[in-house]
């Protein structure tokens, strides 16, 4: 259900602390759509709140209305997070953009929903501190909660959820609400906090968070190694994991990965099976750590084995990594990248990988393999016209194959990426004993239905 031209002008009346409403044609396509291959689909308006008061003021008028809601922060998810497929309000908290406080001896900062990783991250380090999680975008850290995201630290540090300390959020009756606290830790009451990160706006919207700051390395060196075969990449990954060694990133990038970064970034890889690993810490434990990887990956049959401690040089190294999914956008220009994101235990990672290659070769698909194999989490990255059916028909087929395969190794159909629009049924064939519960939960924190309706329950 849309609203009223009387509800639009509703909505510009109760934004009294500096907010808008904006129905440029231009805003309502870029709010219509994020980074995946799910059909575009454009708000009514777009609504930009200056203040915690005026998102609760826009949800009670929504739920009034029942009109959706759908919180947008960056648009870079990468399952539909935030593309209003029933219409209504898309909810822009890029204007929630202030540092509140940032506490060094704390060891935390809070932040309104709108601020990106990058911009908490530069201001942390002023005071020797950093924010370690890297999604690959800037994307805002309300988001970034909302999907629980992670990304290449996520070995040494872990995802969002780990670094959210208390959330201050509004439920879809227009209630605001504060979880958690500034303590490092808490055992008072239900951990409403871990429900709502990763939630992905569909029972409550973000507007501020608490999160833990972490110190910034005294020193650093990155390992690249390049393998004869993907299978004893990801054999060494796996006994690097084992080993105990304590790496920072440990990610993979199949040979047409590499391939696909060279062409895109001007870099010279040797087009092979790349593990690229990042050791941080004080300069005898990166020393004693950095035997420890040279010896794995000796054994594994690594060749061209590249080490790096300049500063400058290991960034751009980790930007090539960075670029890849740019790289893999710049193979088909006019097709839309695909993603796939499952994630299994690491000691299933040769074999899942292995399975993921037949699977991609037997569907006559022109895709990498890459990610974050220290977790076990990978990537099969592909272009794709979502205007052929064909190509449509067999980007689901490997979905449901590598979901399948994943869930038979003790895994899951998401590391990283959410639920969305793209992975309902997947939710359902993980977790069908769950599926009843979530919806009584979202009755509760969402009793009118109007938050981000159509994502993550099938």
């Amino acid at each position: 259900m849309t609203f009223a031209a009387s509800a639009l002008a509703d909505l510009e009346s109760l934004l009294v602390d500096g907010g808008s409403v904006v129905v440029a044609e231009s805003e309502l396509v870029r709010h219509g759509e994020d980074f995946s291959i799910h059909p575009a689909r454009r708000p009514d308006a777009v609504v930009l709140p200056a203040s915690t008061r005026e998102v609760a003021a826009v949800i009670a008028l929504a739920a009034r209305e029942g009109v959706p809601v759908v919180p947008f922060g960056a648009g870079t998810s990468l399952e539909g997070h935030v593309i209003p497929v029933a219409g209504g309000i898309s909810l822009d908290l890029t204007r929630l953009d202030r540092i509140l406080e940032l506490r060094p001896s704390d060891l935390t900062a809070t932040v309104q929903a709108g601020v990106t990783r990058r911009q908490l991250d530069a201001a942390a380090r002023r005071h020797g501190l950093q924010f370690p999680v890297d999604p690959g975008a800037d994307a805002t850290l309300g988001g970034m909660a909302a999907t629980n995201a992670s990304g290449t630290t996520t070995v040494r540090y872990g995802g969002m959820r780990r670094q959210v300390l208390a959330l201050e959020a509004v439920l879809g009756d227009a209630q605001v609400v504060r979880t958690g606290s500034r303590a490092a830790k808490s055992s008072a009451g239900y951990d409403i906090t871990s429900l709502l990160v990763g939630s992905e706006g569909t029972l409550a919207v973000i507007t501020e968070l608490t999160v833990r700051l972490h110190p910034v390395e005294e020193s650093g060196a990155t390992v690249r190694a390049a393998f004869p075969d993907i299978a004893a990449a990801c054999a060494a990954a796996v006994d690097v994991v084992a080993g105990g060694v304590l790496v920072t990133r440990l990610e993979l990038l199949d040979a047409w990965n590499v391939a696909a970064v060279n062409s895109y970034s001007g870099a010279a890889l040797p087009e092979r099976p790349l593990l690229l690993i990042d050791i941080t810490g004080a300069p005898a434990a990166v020393d004693e750590n950095l035997a420890a990887v040279a010896d794995i990956v000796g054994d594994h049959g690594a060749a061209d084995v590249v080490l790096e401690r300049d500063d400058a040089t290991r960034r751009a190294l980790w930007r090539t990594r960075h670029d890849a999914a740019y790289a893999v956008m710049a193979t088909a220009p006019g097709k839309k990248p695909r993603s796939t994101d499952i994630c299994v235990p690491v000691s299933e990672l040769p074999a899942a990988i292995t399975a993921a290659r037949e699977a991609v070769d037997a569907l006559g698909l022109d895709a990498g393999i890459g990610g974050h194999v220290a977790d076990g989490n990978f990537h099969v990255a592909f272009m794709l016209d979502p205007g052929d059916e064909g190509e449509v028909d067999r980007a689901r087929k490997l979905d449901g194959l590598l979901v399948d395969d994943a869930l038979a190794r003790g895994g899951t159909c998401s590391g990283e990426h959410g639920i969305g629009i793209g992975k309902r049924a997947y939710l359902a064939r993980e977790h069908p004993d769950l599926i009843p519960l979530y919806r009584k939960l979202k009755g509760v924190f969402d009793p009118h239905g109007i938050l981000n309706p159509g994502k993550v329950l099938p």
